[in-house]
């Protein structure tokens, strides 16, 4: 079962989806209490404490514009002398919430068209093939048909690794030689979707930012080569990106923006971060919405993004 794309959680799923969010996001959380704890010991806070308050934030990659205008809004609260910290906590968890929560968005992977076609970007090491490998294994447990299109034909090791992620989901692999036209494969991920009758297809792309005009031409003959099967294609182009880098993912949305419609995020590796205040940066630069979230090896710790359960386990609330 996929995250309520197919049916229901059920609550013993979502129990264990919260848990793992909480435990993934222990160093974010760790992080962020070593900087704020000791500042909620009164009823209000003072300049003095704001401005400690907002560089704390900053030091847990929230970004300066988030944590101006999280620490602004706590300005105006009061808290009791008896649990300021707790209540401070939660106050904290309720505003990060407000940022992240316009761009909360379940991605509906079962709707038509079909074959549901997603392009996966992302630079090469964010995680993009295991999210794929993830996506596949999910989908294919919730009784939906996929095909996997190895399309990074720059890296032999992105197609030996979608190979077992297919093998392991019981998805339709498409695959070339390291070095064939990725554009190629692409097509012929579309083609075999089709011919299947597969509810979704799921490609793979190269990453290299570091020539954005040999990057934007590649991707534009994948999405050219792909319409010609389906006008519409690609459906969604979710980029990856990598938690550990930090700040430096909001120059990535950008680079890749440039060159491509984004239509979602999906953030990796939070797990192994204490950066996890970044998604709530990216969530007040980018009008992008978040469609998952990646807080462990396994195929069941790639989770749909909820604004509230984040936000919580951020700060350390259960």
């Amino acid at each position: 079962m996929i995250w309520g794309l197919f049916n229901k959680k059920k609550p013993e799923q979502a129990q264990a989806e919260s848990k793992g969010l909480f435990d993934g996001l222990r160093k974010s959380s760790a992080k962020l209490a070593e900087g704020f704890t000791a500042i909620f010991t009164k009823e209000k806070l003072d300049a003095e404490a704001l401005s400690e308050l907002e560089e704390a934030l900053i030091a847990s990659d929230m970004g300066a514009s988030a944590a101006a205008r999280i620490a602004s809004a706590l300005a105006d609260q009061r808290f009791s002398k008896e649990n300021a910290a707790l209540e401070a906590r939660a106050a904290l968890a309720e505003e990060v919430a407000r940022i992240l929560k316009p761009r909360e968005a379940v991605l509906n992977l079962t709707q038509d068209p079909k074959p549901r076609i997603v392009l996966v970007i992302g630079v090469n090491g964010s995680g993009k093939t295991t999210t794929i490998g993830k996506l596949a294994h999910n989908l294919s447990h919730a009784g939906a048909k996929v095909v996997i299109g190895a399309a990074d034909t720059f890296r032999a090791a992105a197609i030996e690794q979608l190979q077992v992620w297919s093998e392991r989901a019981g998805a339709s692999f498409v695959s070339s030689t390291q070095g064939a036209d990725a554009a190629g494969v692409a097509y012929e991920t579309v083609a075999r979707a089709k011919a299947e009758g597969a509810d979704v297809a799921l490609i793979d792309t190269a990453g290299r930012l570091h020539n954005k005009s040999e990057l934007m031409a590649e991707l534009a003959k994948i999405v050219r080569v792909m319409r010609k099967i389906d006008e519409d294609a690609p459906h969604e182009t979710l980029l990856v990106l990598d938690a550990t880098v930090g700040q430096n993912a909001l120059s990535q949305v950008e680079s890749f923006r440039s060159v491509t419609d984004i239509t979602g995020l999906v953030m990796t590796k939070l797990d192994g971060t204490a950066k996890g205040g970044v998604l709530v940066a990216l969530a007040q630069r980018h009008a992008i919405p978040i469609h998952f979230i990646g807080v462990g090896e396994k195929a069941e710790d790639l989770q749909p993004f909820s604004a509230e359960d984040f936000s919580r386990a951020l700060v350390g609330l259960e």
